[in-house]
């Protein structure tokens, strides 16, 4: 892809765009959660602390105004926030000023356009807010025709009976967990797994540290029970913190559909469960017409489908996806199907009755390897010679990565492996490589490649060898650090800062 112009929206602007987009509920009672924090936050891609301190700018200069209003789906009014008549004669010049934009699009056949953005959502036929786009274009560098977070592809005609608005549409999601190393150890783990499957639960959680092997463990465990899953529709979906439940019901819907056929059939309009840009998510609506779909009683599509579906890094979603997956449980228990969550923590879609008393959820907690099980390792790794699997597991609490890096660097120190990542990677790393980590590491998202190579200061394509080390990895269109890698390298930076 060619290289396009630079988007970078201000903070203000953002929120005045969003503002202006709900001004519609200026005057109402009860109100979406689109004009709270939170709500501002996740349109806006800004941590809610930050909202929270450009909100008080604008309040200072009269351009926004302060309400306690009733949310939808709420117990307790929220404070929300409007466009007092100063702030809507601004934000709609700004708004006015940045559809002027220019950003990248990919069309249906594949060329890289470059368009204003206030074209954009017409050229894509989707239905997107010019805020969408803005943001789109500012973290991916471009829009591409079909993709399913943009909903639906909006057809000016329409045969009745003949619905194929997903058809072409670019996935984000995968069918089956990433293939990564073997899994050393959790034999208890792979038991329970193998348990879970066979029983009558539908639900099974992995929880654990960043780092400790959760993806590792439930992608080994797939691969080897892969020919079991022929009666199902298997989907990963890796959750990222800028994800939406719009977005993961529309992957979801993208697999159910196009696992029947590349013809698009929705005998039980699941599609038309997707809002549009402003409208409430109804999950109710979605739960029954999924139900219907996978069940197909009326035998419209010719067989009942069920799904193993695997949600990895769960704890990145917001409450709005956490309440999607609490539907999706209900899904899988009347159609038999299957779900895997990976999360840092337990989630909130359940609670303890189900785990302990309903007997509706199974827990796997991953924890450091045993001592044993690290013997085991060093052993395979041939290093049972130059270090104790007592004083690894004392140096490490059996943390997977800190194995995995003796094994990529061969170090043999018996030193605390979080010192291990300062002295034996970020400091022996070529200085382009080593401000790479630090750049990357100061961002709440992934990066695309032209965008970070200038933020760094480096030319050339992306790192091969960082990316093949594993410390890089590509996600969503742009580059990304290892969870445990980042937590640590960011404690570098600010280090840096302070000295």
């Amino acid at each position: 892809m060619r290289k396009g112009p630079r988007v970078s929206i201000a903070v203000a602007d953002r929120i005045l765009i969003h503002l202006l987009n709900h001004h519609s509920q200026a005057d109402m009672h009860t109100v979406s959660d689109e004009i709270t924090r939170r709500g501002i936050a996740r349109a806006c891609a800004v941590h809610p602390p930050n909202v929270s301190r450009s909100i008080r700018d604008l309040l200072a200069t009269g351009i926004v105004r302060q309400n306690t209003c009733q949310v939808r789906g709420e117990l307790k009014r929220q404070r929300v926030w409007h466009l007092t008549p100063l702030g809507l004669e601004m934000a709609t010049a700004i708004s006015q000023r940045l559809g002027k934009t220019m950003v990248l699009l990919r069309n249906k056949q594949g060329s890289v356009l470059e368009v204003q953005a206030s074209e954009a959502s017409d050229r894509l036929n989707a239905e997107l807010d010019l805020l969408s786009v803005l943001m789109h274009a500012q973290h991916e560098g471009a829009l591409n025709y079909g993709d399913i977070r943009f909903g639906p592809v909006q057809n000016k005609v329409r045969t009745p009976g003949s619905i194929k608005m997903m058809a072409g549409a670019h996935a984000t999601y995968h069918t089956e967990p990433p293939i990564g190393r073997k899994t050393h150890g959790r034999k208890i783990e792979r038991a329970r797994l193998d348990s879970w499957y066979s029983g009558k639960k539908s639900i099974c959680v992995v929880t654990g540290i960043a780092g400790c092997g959760k993806t590792t463990l439930v992608s080994d465990w797939f691969q080897s029970k892969k020919g079991n899953f022929e009666d199902f529709s298997t989907m990963y979906y890796p959750c990222q913190t800028w994800d939406t439940a719009t977005g993961l019901a529309t992957s979801i819907i993208h697999r159910i559909l196009f696992d029947h056929s590349h013809d698009i059939l929705d005998p039980y309009d699941l599609i038309a469960t997707l809002p549009s840009p402003g409208n409430i998510f109804d999950y109710d609506r979605f739960r029954r017409r999924l139900t219907a779909t996978l069940l197909d009683e009326d035998h419209e599509l010719g067989r009942a489908t069920k799904f193993l579906l695997i949600l990895d890094d769960i704890h990145n979603l917001d409450n709005d996806g956490i309440r999607l997956i609490g539907a999706l449980v209900q899904i899988a228990e009347a159609c038999k199907s299957k779900i895997i969550g990976i999360s840092r923590s337990s989630p909130e879609f359940y609670d303890r009755r189900d785990v302990l008393t309903r007997g509706r959820v199974t827990e796997i907690p991953l924890k450091g390897l045993t001592e044993r099980e690290l013997g085991e390792w060093i052993r395979h790794i041939g290093l049972d010679e130059e270090v104790s699997p007592e004083i690894l597991h004392e140096k490490t609490g059996g943390h997977p990565l800190a194995i995995e890096l003796l094994e990529m660097y061969g170090e043999i120190e018996h030193r605390d492996w979080v010192k291990f990542l300062d002295s034996e990677i970020v400091e022996v790393l070529p200085p382009e490589e080593k401000k790479l980590l630090l750049k990357l590491a100061n961002h709440d998202r992934p990066l695309p490649w032209v965008e970070l190579a200038k933020a760094a200061g480096v030319s050339g394509g992306p790192p091969k060898d960082l990316i093949s080390k594993g410390l890089m990895v590509e996600i969503g269109g742009g580059l990304w650090l290892h969870e445990a890698l980042r937590s640590r390298l960011r404690m570098y930076v600010e280090n840096i800062k302070n000295s």
